[in-house]
């Protein structure tokens, strides 16, 4: 049976990971046959939003690994925990902790940089061949972690993509219910939210997504 590391940013779409993005994942995996256990970096998430208001709760902080335990319930694990032998693929879950704790794409722009635990943990993997998959934004850290080239999508938001661009991103336009494929990589992307409108929508390409990737596993 195929193991999958899911890594999570937190929980909730404005600065953690995208809660149904991430339940879908856990949910298609399950369904097709796989095991998984899900990953956060044990850090100080960037700020916290109110997710009602939409307003930054300026008093506030919350821990990435603590607040995605609230997705895992209770059963998410250090990223510093995680080891690449234990595990056929990785997958990474959208929402804007991606951007804003697992990176700093939202905060930099075409400066931006992976944390290093997350950077240590996707070439860890990309090293040995292993496939992975990148939803919503999270694709903004295939340039660091791949080398010029690499291809992907977050759907048809030119100006975020060219962005990621600039970093040596192939982005390729894609329709929220498709995957973008990078066969040299073994690297397979969706929109999901990024372009969704429903749960229903996003839940096609996170199927598809995650078929691709335990196609690619050994």
């Amino acid at each position: 049976m195929k193991n999958i590391a899911v890594i999570l940013s937190g929980c909730g779409v404005y600065d953690g990971s995208e809660i149904q993005e991430a339940v879908l994942t856990m949910l298609a995996i399950a369904q097709q046959g796989a095991t998984y256990r899900c990953f956060a970096p044990n850090i100080a998430q960037h700020h916290v939003i109110n997710h009602l208001t939409g307003e930054v709760s300026k008093d506030e902080s919350r821990n990435v690994l603590v607040e995605a335990a609230r997705i895992g319930r209770g059963d998410v694990e250090d990223l510093t925990e995680l080891t690449e032998k234990e595990f056929d693929a990785i997958i990474f879950v959208g929402g804007f902790g991606a951007a804003k704790n697992l990176s700093t794409f939202a905060l930099d722009n075409d400066n931006y940089t992976v944390h290093e635990q997350v950077l240590s943990a996707a070439k860890s993997f990309a090293r040995v061949d292993k496939p992975a998959g990148f939803m919503c934004i999270a694709p903004a850290l295939l340039p660091i972690i791949y080398p010029d080239g690499v291809k992907g999508t977050i759907g048809k938001d030119n100006a975020t993509a060219k962005l990621m661009s600039a970093k040596g991103l192939v982005h390729i336009d894609c329709d929220v219910t498709d995957v973008v494929v990078d066969e040299a990589h073994k690297i397979v992307t969706t929109p999901a939210y990024m372009l969704a409108e429903s749960i229903s929508e996003a839940a096609v390409g996170i199927n598809k997504l995650v078929k691709y990737v335990l196609a690619f596993c050994k």
